[in-house]
C-alpha cells in the first residue's frame, strides 16, 4: 500500500505532466500566479522566454528594408512577452510558447506601424503599382508606358498619375536615419554623410585664393581684374570690357600680354607653387 508521501508525489507529477508548461519552470509559474506582483518571479519567466523574443525579432527584421533596428523590434517584443506572462491562464491547457508568440509578433508589428509615417493605404497602392509594372515588363520585355499601365490596372491616366505620386512617398527616407554605429555616444546619421554638392571645399577655396594672390602678384589693377574676372568669375572679354570701360579688343590684347608675361615668370617662381 502506497504511503501518503508517495501519493502526494504521484499527484504532483500528474499535475506537472498535464500542465502546459515544462516541469522545470512549473513551480515558478505557480508561484507567480499566486503573487503577480513578485518582480523576481516575473524576471525569471522573462529570462526563460526571452529567446523567443530574439528569434521572432530576427525573423521579422530579415524581411525589412534598411533603417529598421533589430533592437527596436526586440524591445517591443519584450513588452509583448510581459503582457503574455500576465495574461496567461495555466488552466486552459495551452502551451505558453504557443500562446505568447502571436503577442510578441503583434507587439513588434505595432511598433513597425508607429515607425512608418506612410499610411497603409499608400503602401498598398505602391505595392499594386510595383506588381503591375513587373507583370507588364515580363510580358512586353520593356518598361510599359503610362497608358499601358493604366489599361492593365483598369484606371484612367490621371488616376494612375495620382497613384504614382503617392507611391513616390514610400521611397522617401528620413535624414535622421542611423547610417552606422560608432564607439562614441553619437551615431552617424544619413544627413551626416550626404554630400553638399552646392558647398565648396574650404581647403580648395583657400588654395584658390593663395594661387590667385601668387598669379596676380606684380600686376596693376586692370591687369589683376582681367585675370580674376576671366578665370575666376568666368566672364567673357566683352563683359570684362564693359566692367572696366575698355573695348573688347583692348581687353583681349591685355589678356594675351598678361599671359605671356606670367608664362615667362612661372619658371622663376615655381618654388612658390610647390605647396599648392
Amino acid at each position: 500500500m502506497a504511503t501518503t508521501a508517495e501519493i502526494e508525489s504521484t499527484t504532483q507529477q500528474v499535475a506537472v505532466n498535464s500542465c502546459p508548461v515544462s516541469e522545470d519552470i512549473y513551480d515558478t509559474w505557480v508561484a507567480y500566479k499566486k503573487d503577480p506582483n513578485n518582480q523576481d518571479l516575473r524576471n525569471r519567466l522573462m529570462e526563460r522566454y526571452f529567446p523567443l523574443v530574439k528569434y521572432n525579432g530576427e525573423r521579422i527584421w530579415q524581411r525589412l528594408p534598411d533603417g529598421v533596428e533589430l533592437d527596436d523590434l526586440v524591445s517591443a517584443g519584450v513588452f509583448g512577452l510581459m503582457d503574455a506572462i500576465d495574461a496567461f491562464d495555466m488552466t486552459r491547457g495551452v502551451k505558453f510558447e504557443t500562446y505568447c508568440v502571436p503577442r510578441i509578433r503583434g507587439a513588434m508589428l505595432d511598433e513597425l506601424r508607429t515607425m512608418d509615417w506612410v499610411p497603409r493605404l499608400v503602401r498598398s497602392k505602391a505595392s499594386k503599382l510595383s506588381e503591375a509594372t513587373k507583370q507588364l515588363e515580363a510580358r512586353l520585355g520593356r518598361t510599359p508606358s503610362e497608358q499601358e499601365l493604366a489599361q492593365h490596372m483598369n484606371l484612367d491616366v490621371k488616376e494612375l498619375e495620382r497613384m504614382m505620386v503617392d507611391a513616390n512617398a514610400v521611397n522617401l527616407i528620413s535624414l535622421n536615419k542611423k547610417w552606422y554605429e560608432t564607439d562614441s555616444y553619437k551615431d552617424v546619421r544619413e544627413i551626416d554623410i550626404l554630400e553638399d554638392k552646392k558647398g565648396e571645399d574650404p581647403t580648395r577655396r583657400i588654395q584658390r585664393n593663395d594661387l590667385m594672390r601668387l598669379v596676380t602678384k606684380g600686376l596693376n589693377r586692370n591687369e589683376r581684374l582681367i585675370i580674376i574676372l576671366y578665370y575666376y568669375e568666368e566672364l567673357t572679354m566683352k563683359e570684362i570690357g564693359a566692367t572696366l570701360d575698355l573695348s573688347e579688343s583692348r581687353v583681349s590684347q591685355m589678356h594675351s600680354s598678361i599671359v605671356q608675361r606670367l608664362q615667362s615668370q612661372l619658371v622663376r617662381r615655381r618654388g612658390e607653387f610647390g605647396n599648392i
